[in-house]
């Protein structure tokens, strides 16, 4: 009985938690309004520490040997996005208060073993690296130092007599205007030596403030934080204009060529609607015409066609509104704000994947509702679960801070169950009843007609293999500057950019779709359902492969977590862009397909 009592005030606990969480995505209130009076206490909080080459393997910062001052004010996971990337936001200690001076003040003293002598050493043997936050703005400091200048042959000759220190002070130097920090900078001094073998060893943690007065703007604080050199360099601009003169070019292209070629093929089909039987001939039938009568089949695996094409004009939205609001609203600025709204977002926009994915299997003849609401619902948080199940396993062994508690995952089961799951359902009602209804401007014969041998580059693997390249191409400079920042310390800020880039990849997308549909239909073949949504959705392919290449080059990665982080999470991202670009794929090439046959006389 008290068991299940707890059971249910757990249950009460995460859907008290949703909500509220839900009212932190909709208001602009933080934990305070970032106004300071002389001698208000500014909180350091302490986050996480880790390999400075890993920067998804963290760990909670006082897992480490290190002391806290004496504090009263806690902290808690303020939203669903801190929860889930793993900030565990701890007070330090540290007293500082607004507009005052200290220097060299301790603040906490703590005495070694040999086995927390023995861990500091490995961890600034490693390079760790700490992040903390002092009103909002991320701060980043070393842990210690690994003294390799030294010359001593016992020291070159065996690792564990290597020189190693930590450092036992901070001194910040804060920013403000008038009543608000700006700016906060970190150095580290008073470096202490961690001897091999040492029994013990007695520190004491100090630390120094200095305020400066500034003319800037809160508004304009994170501008210091942004490195402009690096994603407003001219690469990053000429990238966008080749693109965007790809684009032109390839629409150009794709315009010209099909209205011509569409065009003479109209008008030879419509010359031999004007002939006899005996005056025609017959080697001269050939080309998309001739299959009419199996075009507009249905596709083979029609509820996974379904479901992906569900999930992926759902992510195109999501993706389109998130960036957008992004843009708009400097979410970059504020913690795991980004996350937090993306999950909001995706369980809301799931009324559009039930209603995309009823609509497009209504439209062929699906009879099994019921399997294709649950695998519309399921494939997406299933890929999730899955890769992330697998990711949280390894964190569990690793004692990472990257573990997702039991309340978080209660919490993202319950936003599943009673909202995105039932939304998907109501898009399914209105798409299965109001949808589209089977129109097809040919009818179907009941005997699928034999596909005609052809050259091997108009086969549907080579095309679908072929079709990835150009979209890629249009993106790949874009994917650089995303992965730098994702997986380095860097803030990525230039989402019109990133706006950009998308629009283009979905426009080269679609012109890749007619292209390589009307170079299937015009070789006699009708499977041109899978192959328009391949033809694009093989860009992720192309992705993945050159995560691989950025990921052996580009990176200093090391250990299971890791990696299994990089290329579990790389995946995931890839899954999604394969639905995005194959809905838009198949959409664009469903459209032109209806176009062509709406305007040719069929017998």
């Amino acid at each position: 009985m008290v068991l299940w009592i707890k059971r249910e005030k757990g249950a009460m606990k995460a859907i008290l938690a949703i909500f509220f969480l839900f009212l932190i995505v909709t208001t602009t209130a933080d934990e305070h309004d970032h106004v300071y009076k002389e001698g208000d206490e500014v909180v350091v909080w302490m986050n996480t520490v880790g390999p400075l080459n890993n920067r998804q393997e963290t760990y909670p910062y006082f897992q480490l040997p290190f002391c806290q001052g004496s504090h009263t004010v806690q902290h808690h996971h303020e939203t669903l996005g801190e929860a889930l990337q793993g900030m565990d936001l701890v007070n330090s200690g540290i007293p500082i208060r607004y507009l005052k001076t200290e220097s060299y003040q301790p603040y906490c003293k703590k005495t070694l073993d040999a086995k927390d002598i023995d861990v500091l050493r490995y961890a600034v043997d490693n390079q760790y690296w700490y992040t903390m936050f002092i009103d909002d703005l991320p701060v980043n400091d070393v842990v210690g130092q690994n003294d390799e200048g030294k010359e001593d042959s016992e020291i070159t000759q065996d690792p564990h007599f290597k020189p190693l220190y930590v450092y036992t002070h901070k001194s910040f130097t804060v920013e403000y205007n008038r009543n608000q920090i700006i700016s906060v900078r970190l150095q580290h001094a008073a470096p202490v030596e961690l001897k091999y073998n040492q029994k013990s060893l007695e520190l004491t943690f100090t630390y120094s403030v200095d305020w400066n007065p500034t003319d800037i703007v809160f508004q304009d604080r994170f501008d210091s934080l942004l490195e402009a050199d690096f994603f407003e360099h001219k690469v990053h601009w000429l990238s966008i204009f080749s693109s965007f003169m790809m684009v032109l070019f390839l629409t150009g292209l794709v315009s010209v060529i099909l209205l011509r070629t569409i065009k003479r093929d109209f008008t030879r089909y419509d010359r031999e609607e004007g002939l006899t039987d005996f005056d025609r001939d017959l080697g001269d039938e050939y080309g998309w015409k001739q299959v009419h009568g199996d075009v507009f089949r249905q596709p083979p695996r029609l509820m996974l066609m379904s479901a992906l094409m569900g999930t992926g004009s759902q992510l195109v939205i999501l993706s389109g509104v998130v960036i957008l609001y992004t843009i708009l609203g400097d979410l970059y600025a504020e913690r795991a704000t980004i996350l937090t709204a993306t999950i909001f977002l995706y369980a809301f926009t799931s009324f559009i994947a039930g209603y995309t994915s009823a609509r497009y299997y209504a439209r062929y003849g699906g009879k099994d509702w019921v399997k294709t609401v649950v695998m519309t619902a399921s494939l997406w948080p299933g890929a999730v679960s899955l890769i992330g199940g697998f990711i949280n396993v390894l964190a569990i062994y690793y004692s990472s801070s990257r573990v997702i508690s039991f309340y978080t995952l209660l919490s993202i089961v319950a936003l599943w169950i009673f909202l995105c799951f039932p939304l998907t359902l109501l898009g399914t009602i209105v798409g299965r009843n109001w949808g589209s209804q089977p129109d097809f401007p040919c009818r179907v014969n009941p005997i699928p007609r034999p596909i005609p041998e052809k050259v091997w580059y108009a086969e549907p693997l080579v095309i679908v293999a072929l079709g990835g390249i150009l979209p890629f191409g249009s993106i790949f400079i874009e994917i650089y500057f995303i992965f730098t920042s994702f997986w380095t310390y860097k803030i990525y800020y230039v989402y019109g950019f990133m706006f950009l880039v998308f629009m283009i990849m979905l426009i080269v997308s679609a012109c890749v779709a007619i292209v390589s549909t009307y170079f299937l239909l015009n070789s006699e073949d009708h499977r041109w359902h899978w192959v328009s949504f391949m033809t694009c959705a093989s860009t992720a392919g192309y992705i993945y492969i050159y995560s691989i290449y950025y990921f052996v080059m580009k990176t200093k990665m090391t250990g299971m977590f890791q990696t299994s982080f990089y290329f579990g999470y790389t995946a995931l991202l890839c899954l999604g862009i394969f639905c995005m670009l194959g809905f838009i794929g198949h959409t664009v090439a469903s459209q032109f397909v209806r176009k062509i046959y709406q305007n040719v006389k069929i017998d």
